[in-house]
């Protein structure tokens, strides 16, 4: 840039002082070259116009060399908010687990197996098909495939509250398949993204340290089993905190990156990442239903699994893009898990509504809000009697759904 400014400068000297700079070399002007004072008024008048276009572009330089976005101080700041955020959730996750009903979950895999199918068989190849069919390019297309394989989150065990669902089900589902996802997750991100290998994202794939960072999430769900084990009422604040966190978080993270940055940011992602995320858990949702269908569950596991299947772990697909992979190539597309955190708790919202509604028009049945809205530990796991857990598939046993019906008055 010295270069750049010195040589302006140089050519207005040159420009300017030349002729002048001879005669007084020769130690006089000459007689026949006189230089008139209006004709130095001229020149000087000169001189002082290209001055101040020269300071006002340098003063316009800064902008075009400021510092990328990628090492704003503002990004390091959402990278450790991030990080805590996700800390929290996975606490909150463990805080769910009891371990003296590891044994029953191992005994009747069922939940396991369809956490499996839905959360690293179902979604990643959704996302792969709508990265294909809306022809995304490397960045966009690795940012759904990331949210695609990523498991379960925190959102789908309220809204499986909200709806009466199985709740013994949306926990082992959501626990299963954070801890499945250490080894599926860089497997299934692995083997969907061979279309793009040809592309500098995809050759550089960080899939080690995305298996790092996964594997840390071990240590905050450990202390939350602990903690759940040996103080109960604690376990019970800390579910909440990591509950309420999610909704905190997301907002936190939408206020920093859009009014910080302003709608330029958003204007880089294009239309057809905005309709991937509006569509992506939709399909999701119904997709979960019919998988809980074929494997004979009743209406409250349908719509668990439905639920479970459409929400994923947006904490961990935002800090996985902000921590993990180099920020000067995802760029802006580290805000599509919060665009598809936004359109599945906004399509999540509306399915409670509509249930509520059939639940009351229909069914003719009403409960209180302090019912609904009194999320802990101990409603989430009271929600479902022992004789009707998860691991009953009610297909080979026709009696369960009249025992779900003879129980309802209670």
């Amino acid at each position: 840039m010295e270069n750049s400014s010195a040589a302006p400068l140089d050519a207005i000297t040159a420009s300017t002082y030349g002729g002048l700079e001879d005669n007084f070399t020769q130690g006089s002007l000459e007689s026949d070259d006189k230089v008139s004072v209006w004709d130095q008024w001229n020149n000087f008048s000169t001189i002082a116009a290209l001055l101040q276009e020269a300071m006002r572009s340098s003063s316009e330089l800064p902008l075009s060399t400021s510092v990328p976005f990628w090492d704003s101080p503002l990004n390091h700041g959402l990278s450790v908010f991030v990080g805590v955020a996700l800390c929290v959730t996975m606490l909150g996750l463990g805080c769910t687990v009891e371990i003296s009903q590891i044994g029953d979950h191992v005994r009747r895999p069922i939940g396991v197996l369809i956490a499996l199918i839905s959360q690293f068989v179902l979604m990643p190849l959704v996302a792969f098909l709508l990265a294909l069919i809306f022809s995304l390019d490397e960045v966009a297309a690795i940012a759904v495939l990331l949210c695609g394989c990523c498991p379960g989150g925190n959102l789908s065990n309220i809204m499986s509250l909200l709806v009466n669902g199985d709740m013994n089900l949306s926990i082992i589902m959501t626990t299963s398949s954070t801890l499945l996802a250490l080894l599926l997750m860089p497997l299934c991100l692995w083997f969907y993204s061979r279309p793009w290998i040809n592309t500098t994202l995809v050759q550089f794939l960080p899939l080690g340290a995305v298996a790092l960072m996964l594997c840390s999430t071990l240590l905050p769900i450990g202390l939350g089993v602990i903690i759940r084990y040996r103080y109960s009422r604690i376990a019970d604040i800390l579910l909440k905190v990591s509950l309420w966190s999610l909704l905190v978080t997301l907002v936190i993270l939408f206020i920093l990156t859009g009014a910080m940055l302003g709608p330029q940011l958003l204007a880089t992602i294009p239309p057809a990442v905005y309709i991937v995320a509006l569509i992506m858990p939709l399909i999701g949702y119904g997709l979960g239903y019919g998988l809980a269908t074929l494997f004979g569950l009743s209406p409250k596991g349908r719509r668990t699994v439905s639920l479970e299947t459409g929400c994923q772990n947006v904490q961990l697909c935002t800090a996985l893009l902000k921590l993990a992979f180099p920020p000067h190539l995802i760029g802006s597309m580290y805000m599509f898990p919060l665009l598809y955190a936004l359109f599945q708790a906004s399509e999540a919202g509306i399915y409670v509504l509509v249930y509520k509604l059939y639940r009351r028009d229909v069914l003719h049945k009403t409960e209180s809000l302090d019912e609904d809205t009194n999320i802990s530990f101990k409603k989430l796991k009271e929600e479902e009697p022992p004789e009707m857990s998860y691991g009953a598939v009610e297909s080979g046993e026709p009696s369960s759904v009249n025992t779900e019906l003879g129980q309802s008055p209670h």
